[in-house]
């Protein structure tokens, strides 16, 4: 037979090498089956490879997804009452504490109709007593007939109406109290302060709400992301068919992930679920609340929220480079009872870390090749030189989720 040498790298298109060594195994493997099977490793001896055994168990899933952080708290800072603005008390960007002054007003017009307020209740309040000294000589009289009963009439009317005038006098002095008090510009909440959006000397106008600045709470803080419809379905499908195993009351534990790939320490769990979904982008928007007591974290950060706490019961693992494409679909070697080398088709499911999870095709005591496969043909005896640990694959990413689209349903 005549020999063709052709570089098989030039026909693969650029791909990763796992990938174009797994379409390489693909298109050698019938090759060899078909031409060469009688001479497969006769002159280089059996292959060896590595494997791992298929030990279906209870394995913690992680989901992963794009959120946003947000203040739980977060006040704007307004005039409640028309004046100037005479000074700006505290540091832009600082932390600041419930109650702490930020900006002063001009207090004095306010300080002078307090004052007069006050003045007017002590009009009113002579008056009433005038009124219940006219009463209480006027009774006595009546009660003789020394006056007429449309006397009597007369002053005690008189003494409610006074009477009622001092509780005007004294609302109107509670009024320019609190309208004094509000020329002391506090914050309600404790958080981080933004820049001022006024200077000083400016008038504020209270009827336009004119913002002067705004305080956001840090601890704690939310993190809102979204689930899509078909992920939020394809979770409850799994869920009562037995493939996934919710968390009791569906308490998830949430994780963040920061830009720079470090793990926030503090976790938090799901604390709010919209009532219904997005009709413009098809998701439901959830929300985890996470303590955040050094204010690491700031509203509006785009974040990586790990949501864990479902189970896939009795799962079967593989890594990632054990599982080929075919012509037939996804495909894995075994190491058969005799050490030879056997094709087993196989349906995958998401990923863990470096691992795929099997659905079907592999049973307890399979025994998967996971390195030299590009020497294995169908039926040739192999040599397992090292089996793989199923515990120290998984801990090379612990916590990561191999899918990014599929979110925990919270009822």
């Amino acid at each position: 037979m005549r020999a063709v040498s052709v570089s098989l790298p030039t026909l693969l298109p650029k791909r990763s090498p796992d990938r174009r060594r797994a379409l390489l195994v693909a298109i050698i493997l019938p090759t060899l089956l078909v031409g060469c099977h009688g001479h497969a490793g006769g002159a280089a001896g059996t292959p060896q490879v590595t494997v791992v055994d298929v030990t279906p168990r209870d394995t913690p899933y992680t989901y992963e997804y794009v959120g946003q952080t947000q203040s739980s708290h977060q006040v704007q800072i307004l005039a409640r009452v028309n004046g100037f603005l005479d000074k700006r008390v505290y540091t832009e960007g600082s932390m600041v504490k419930a109650g702490q002054t930020m900006f002063l007003q001009d207090p004095k017009p306010f300080q002078a109709k307090l004052d007069a307020a006050k003045a007017g209740l002590e009009a009113e309040q002579a008056r009433l007593q005038v009124a219940r000294d006219n009463l209480a000589r006027v009774k006595p009289l009546a009660a003789r007939n020394a006056l007429s009963q449309k006397d009597l009439d007369d002053a005690v009317g008189q003494e409610k109406e006074a009477a009622a005038a001092v509780d005007a006098a004294k609302a109107r002095v509670e009024e320019a109290q609190l309208n004094l008090g509000y020329t002391n510009i506090t914050t309600p909440v404790t958080g981080a302060s933004s820049y001022a959006q006024v200077q000083e000397g400016q008038y504020l106008d209270a009827q336009k709400a004119a913002q002067l600045t705004y305080v956001a709470q840090l601890d704690p803080m939310w993190v809102n992301f979204s689930i899509s419809e078909n992920d939020l379905l394809k979770i409850r499908t799994e869920a009562s068919q037995g493939a996934l195993r919710l968390p009791p009351k569906d308490d998830f534990e949430v994780q963040v992930v920061l830009a720079d790939g470090s793990v926030f320490p503090t976790k938090g769990h799901i604390t709010f679920a919209n009532a219904d979904y997005n009709q413009q982008t098809g998701t439901f928007l959830l929300r985890a609340t996470l303590p955040n007591p050094e204010g690491v974290l700031r509203p509006g950060q785009f974040v990586r929220v790990r949501v864990s706490g479902a189970v896939r019961p009795n799962a079967v693992l593989v890594p990632q480079q054990a599982v080929l494409d075919g012509a037939q679909g996804k495909f894995v070697i075994l190491v058969d009872k005799d050490q030879r080398a056997q094709v087993r088709p196989v349906q995958v499911g998401p990923w863990l870390g470096h691992d795929w999870f099997i659905t079907s095709g592999l049973a307890k005591g399979d025994v998967v090749v996971t390195e030299g496969l590009a020497r294995l043909t169908p039926g040739a005896a192999v040599k397992i030189a090292n089996t793989q640990a199923e515990g120290s694959r998984l801990a090379e990413a612990p916590g990561e989720a191999g899918t990014a689209g599929s979110a925990p349903p919270r009822q």
